[in-house]
């Protein structure tokens, strides 16, 4: 496969997956067969800006657009965009237009058609994307163990106690 042709499958794979805050230097560079150092280079000779501000700017225009149009949060919108921090976020999207994201809201909204609940919003975006990190999978919570016995839970054929309030 032609240079070319594998630095453009990463490319498309950040197109596509822009959203994922996973999506890291490593797993862009495996789409295209490079080394992360090789692949760096390759794509900034081919594009002009190196991955990370190309994945950067796909986040920020998807940012501008949810800001425009749904009625979200910042961090809302900064977490359904794929960054995890709302610093971060406000930091780079400054640098990019030059406003703050409330600024931008504030000087967008109105423009075209009316906010998109964030309830709606929230389902076409597929909410929140879960967290996949290695540590916090093997890390056990009180709802992913099993109860030790099979006895009725709260509320499973029990008998509700008396209400005793409302006698003399």
């Amino acid at each position: 496969m032609d240079k070319v042709r594998q630095i453009r499958l990463a490319k498309d794979a950040m197109d596509r997956d822009w959203a994922d805050p996973e999506l890291d230097l490593g797993a862009v560079a495996a789409h295209a067969g490079y080394s992360r150092y090789h692949f760096l280079r390759a794509f900034k000779e081919a594009y002009g800006e190196t991955p990370g501000q190309y994945l950067t700017h796909r986040r920020i225009e998807r940012a501008e657009e949810m800001l425009r149009a749904a009625d979200l949060s910042v961090t809302e919108i900064c977490h359904l965009v794929g960054f995890s921090s709302l610093g971060t976020f406000s930091a780079r999207f400054k640098t990019r237009t030059g406003l703050t994201p409330s600024e931008y809201r504030s000087k967008n909204v109105g423009r075209g058609a009316a906010l998109i609940p964030g309830c709606y919003a929230m389902l076409w975006a597929g909410g929140f994307p879960p967290r996949r990190t290695a540590r916090k999978a093997a890390k056990r919570t009180a709802t992913s163990e099993k109860r030790p016995h099979p006895a009725a839970a709260y509320g499973d054929k029990e008998q509700p106690p008396d209400d005793r309030r409302a006698e003399p």
